[in-house]
């Protein structure tokens, strides 16, 4: 009796158009992702069940970390760039248009202003210098209010779109965050934006 032949099937695969869909997959990924500054100043945002989103662009950010220091950051190097050349401008400070390109890269900034041109020039050490130095952070006393005077120069330079917000730590005192809202206030930025988590989310 004759055995039985087992017609033999191909098991090749193409994998091609699965390639394709990853390729595609991983430029459109890529176009689409927008990469989030460094933050130096950690911050946790207390809780909140609002789920209104602040704009993207041309927004002025200031963080409030848990020890009431004060620092800020714009959302574009443009933005810094406009804001550096308009205390220049004003006399507020004195940096060299390469300072300017140094400063349009920062991803947070804050020290007094007689101390920017240092901070500038050291090097890898300005994150460090934010967290560690007991100089570091914008003042914002009543006798000495740096804070006004950077964001209503932002104003000028940037013009009536520029939003601001507000990240201020959870443990960080009232008080320090009264005397930021009062400055804003006394330079009639009366709208703003509290960047807060949402409730059993972690930030």
């Amino acid at each position: 009796m004759g055995r039985f032949k087992i017609k033999k099937q191909d098991t090749f695969i193409d994998m091609t158009p699965m390639s394709d869909v990853m390729v595609l997959l991983l430029t459109f990924f890529m176009l689409t992702a927008t990469f989030v500054k460094e933050e130096p100043i950690k911050v946790v945002t207390p809780g909140s069940v609002s789920e209104i989103k602040i704009p993207s662009t041309n927004l002025l950010t200031i963080f409030v970390e848990k020890n009431g220091k004060v620092f800020m950051t714009m959302d574009s190097p443009e933005g810094l760039t406009k804001l550096a050349d308009a205390m220049n401008e004003a006399g507020k400070l004195s940096l060299s248009p390469q300072e300017v390109k140094e400063f349009a890269q920062v991803p947070t900034f804050g020290t007094p202003l007689n101390t920017i041109k240092g901070w500038l020039a050291s090097g890898d050490q300005k994150n460090e210098l934010l967290t560690k130095s007991k100089e570091a952070g914008i003042p914002c006393d009543s006798v000495n209010n740096e804070l006004k005077t950077w964001v209503s120069t932002a104003r000028e330079a940037c013009g009536e779109n520029m939003r601001i917000a507000i990240k201020a730590d959870k443990s960080t005192s009232y008080a320090v965050i009264k005397r930021v809202m009062d400055s804003l206030r006394e330079i009639e930025e009366n709208r703003y934006n509290l960047i807060t988590s949402l409730k059993g989310v972690d930030n």
